[in-house]
């Protein structure tokens, strides 16, 4: 079947028929909470060098990683980004049992700050450090990253992010969820994500059996060969024209 653009009515249709519906989410749909993209002309990446999040370049200069990851990943923590209209969205339709759960790419824990719970963060969070030496793990507090590098406060060994770096693999447990997941699903809605990031963008093609609905502002990897709807549009945008769709199907109580 030819992808279908822009067609707000079938995806909201599809949207309130759905049993097991899954998202499969990344960077654009956070970017408009103010959290900057790692890819692109704007991206992270054309302003810090990438090697600051290399394993071996991290365990051999620690305190200059961790400076480089204290600026991106915490100083923006400071300004309290917030869920926008797409996480709110995705979160109450996991309310009203629509989707069945979010497998994210990102680090930010704004789906979680939405509602949403059965959250699938297959590259980690920022929130919690985990110790390198005897992997215990905290949940990120004020003053923690005052001095670095951290240590762990109960072996004295070196702390990082409890994300995935380069050169580390993905977690299996959240790679079988994601795939268990993707498997039952009989709709999965893609969000924000062009699909260039392996191992996290072969997740979608587990989903054989669902419909696809894209939201991007610019076609991806998945809008020829996977999406049966692509809506080109920001994520806020389109999250709020299916909102109002939805709302003529189906008497939703939207959170607003």
């Amino acid at each position: 079947m030819a992808t279908i653009f822009n067609d707000y009515d079938t995806a909201a249709k599809w949207i309130a028929e759905a049993k097991q519906a899954v998202a499969f989410t990344g960077a654009g749909i956070s970017v408009e909470s103010g959290i900057p993209t790692f890819r692109g002309p704007d991206g992270l990446w054309s302003r810090y060098d990438p090697q600051v999040l290399d394993l071996g370049y991290f365990y051999a200069h620690p305190k200059d990683s961790w400076e480089v990851i204290r600026e991106i990943f915490y100083d923006y923590m400071e300004k309290k980004p917030m869920p926008n209209a797409a996480h709110i969205l995705l979160a109450q339709l996991e309310k009203d049992e629509i989707v069945k759960g979010i497998i994210t790419q990102n680090i930010d824990g704004l789906h979680q700050k939405a509602g949403s719970r059965n959250v699938i963060q297959f590259h980690g969070t920022a929130q919690r450090l985990v110790c390198t030496q005897c992997r215990k793990k905290y949940d990120l507090r004020p003053g923690m990253l005052d001095t670095l590098p951290p240590l762990c406060e109960s072996c004295g060994g070196l702390m990082k992010p409890d994300f995935i770096f380069f050169g580390e693999g993905i977690g299996p447990e959240e790679y079988q969820k994601s795939e268990e997941l993707c498997k039952e699903a009989d709709l999965l809605i893609i969000v924000g994500t062009t699909g260039e990031v392996m191992p996290a963008s072969m997740i979608p093609y587990e989903a054989r059996k669902a419909k696809v609905i894209e939201i991007n502002p610019e076609p991806s990897r998945y809008t020829a060969d996977k999406s049966d709807i692509f809506l080109q549009e920001k994520a806020t945008v389109a999250a709020k024209e299916l909102i109002r769709r939805l709302d003529n199907i189906t008497p939703f109580h939207w959170m607003k």
